[in-house]
């Protein structure tokens, strides 16, 4: 199984990469979307979070109320860590899940898990054959919060600066995808890379 893993900053044009590289044949594994299905209404993560966090967390259709929980883990690491306790195995088991069913309908696929919080999480790196990162310069970042996300200049400021450095996740990358510039710039960048990535799997 060719497992690959891809992070980078918010608004580092990291989903443009992962598009990319979908049309090039990659299955793209996005751990959003893992994190939004392990919490869906009656799932057993959604029920332990009820159990610590209480009903308030809950809308009246049973759905989590992401503002409400927001709300609660804000400024408050214990709680925060309490939440990433229950949804980061759940969400770990999940990507596993999605790895095997993708190795299965296709075991030459490059199978590519968009993990956003890869640095931060901590987890072992020793599973992926290679990580790459989608790096853009925090000012051009923040920029992009303000023009495409509608987001005050000073919560756009604390979002990027919330996150691991450009450095730190430099220093864990076998290839660095330079999105500093247009669209069209940074779908070339992920080509390059592309290129890269199966000549190394190949080899």
């Amino acid at each position: 199984m060719h497992l690959i893993a891809l992070t980078g900053g918010i608004a580092s044009g990291k989903s443009t990469v992962a598009r990319r590289w979908q049309e090039h044949g990659a299955t793209i594994v996005d751990a959003d979307v893992l994190a939004r299905e392990v919490v869906e209404a009656g799932s057993p993560a959604l029920l332990e979070i009820v159990d610590y966090f209480g009903n308030d967390v809950l809308n009246d259709d049973g759905s989590l109320n992401r503002q409400a929980l927001g709300a609660i883990i804000f400024g408050d690491p214990q709680a925060r860590a309490v939440l990433n306790g229950i949804t980061h195995p759940a969400i770990g088991r999940l990507a596993r899940r999605r790895f095997t069913e993708a190795y299965d309908r296709d075991p030459g696929t490059v199978i590519v898990y968009d993990v956003p919080l890869l640095v931060e999480s901590g987890q072992s790196l020793d599973r992926y054959e290679l990580v790459v990162t989608v790096e853009a310069d925090p000012a051009a970042r923040v920029q992009r919060l303000i023009d495409h996300r509608g987001m005050q200049r000073s919560e756009a400021e604390g979002r990027v600066a919330s996150q691991a450095s450009g450095v730190e996740r430099v220093a864990v990358a076998d290839f660095v995808v330079d999105a500093n510039g247009s669209l069209e710039d940074t779908q070339c960048r992920a080509d390059e890379v592309w290129e890269k990535i199966v000549t190394r799997l190949d080899g």
